[in-house]
């Protein structure tokens, strides 16, 4: 059978002070009246029943997924007692989906991209989904052709044509300078790496034993008592345990059978306050507001941020991200929106989460 496995689990702390510890980025109600969580889900449902759709999480944050998806089978949402990156978080999707079925094969989802249109987007899965009937033992990944040479993003290079818009992995490149995403868009080649994968659950199982074995006794291990009353305490003395590292770097670069399936959609990585100038229109000075309130004087390509009826103003100002919450207030340059996770790190030591 299909699944989808919705991973909803990162801190989103480049959009301070929105995004915090009890809601994340993607509870933000900022897209379209809709959380990025929700949008998610129902990409995920125009392929897939709701019993097929699970969402993997903080155990913190279980109450409130379930209560942003009600349609969701409480027994679809999976609990991660702390961050250990998306090889782990995906291996223990793997892992108790493949223990309710052995057949199982699992489109992983980003809960934090925004992606349209629906119906490009389900094309594509399904695309995947019918590569992995033919190729069982590959691993897929979805790419996005990219529209500019985005220094911010990863890379993937395609090779063999397998089938229209399938096609196999020839490399990886991480993020490059400008001169080389160039390169990379002007050859019409490669892909952005959006992150989003599909396979069965034993094959990418399968790989995580030959590559990060540790990690793979262990969510096995969870996988099996997952429905038992040892599971929280399996949670508490395995998980610590496990290597802090991304599915990429683990498992995708190092792969035998990999394919690429283009994505052909509208993407956006909502991972900075920059991003919101790719998803809102901007007034004829290139402001943009996601606010119910905001005026301006004088003032040029800005982006404001309010999820209240709080008013921000401006008058004579350029280039500046400003986003208030109920608690505290951003201001700094767009050139400067990646420094907010320096900046909450400084938070965390300063104030001592105070304000997190």
């Amino acid at each position: 059978m299909r699944y989808a496995l919705i991973m909803a689990g990162g801190a989103g702390s480049r959009l301070w002070p929105l995004s915090r510890r009890h809601r994340p980025k993607q509870w933000l109600r900022l897209f379209g009246g809709k959380s990025l969580l929700r949008q998610s889900y129902e990409r995920a449902a125009a392929i897939l029943p709701a019993e097929a759709i699970h969402v993997i999480t903080s155990e913190a944050l279980l109450d409130l997924t379930a209560e942003e998806l009600p349609e969701l089978p409480r027994e679809n949402l999976i609990g991660e007692p702390m961050g250990r990156d998306t090889v782990n978080a995906i291996g223990l999707g793997a892992a108790v989906l493949v223990e309710r079925d052995p057949e199982a094969t699992i489109a992983v989802f980003t809960g934090d991209h925004v992606i349209t249109p629906i119906d490009r987007f389900a094309h594509a899965v399904r695309s995947a989904f019918e590569s992995i009937g033919e190729h069982p033992e590959a691993l897929v990944t979805f790419g996005i052709r990219p529209t500019s040479p985005h220094t911010g993003y990863g890379y993937i290079a395609r090779g063999e044509r397998l089938r229209e818009r399938v096609f196999r992995v020839h490399e990886f490149a991480e993020k490059p300078n400008i001169a080389v995403a160039t390169k990379y868009v002007s050859s019409g080649l490669y892909y952005w790496n959006s992150g989003m994968f599909a396979w069965r659950a034993d094959a990418i199982l399968a790989q995580l034993k030959k590559h990060l074995p540790h990690s793979h006794d262990a969510l096995r291990e969870l996988g099996r008592c997952w429905n038992t009353p040892q599971r929280a305490e399996k949670l508490r003395l395995l998980y610590p345990t496990l290597m802090k590292i991304s599915v990429d770097f683990a498992i995708m670069e190092r792969a035998d059978d990999v394919l690429v399936v283009e994505m052909d959609c509208n993407w956006v990585d909502v991972g900075a306050w920059t991003a919101l100038e790719s998803l809102m229109d901007s007034d004829p000075l290139g402001n943009v507001a996601a606010c119910q309130h905001a005026i301006t004087l004088g003032s040029r390509g800005n982006i404001l941020v309010s999820e209240d009826e709080h008013l921000i103003a401006t008058i004579g100002v350029d280039d500046l991200v400003i986003v208030h919450s109920p608690d505290a207030t951003l201001i700094c340059t767009k050139r400067d929106a990646q420094g907010i996770k320096e900046l909450v790190d400084k938070l965390r030591k300063d104030f001592e989460g105070r304000f997190l």
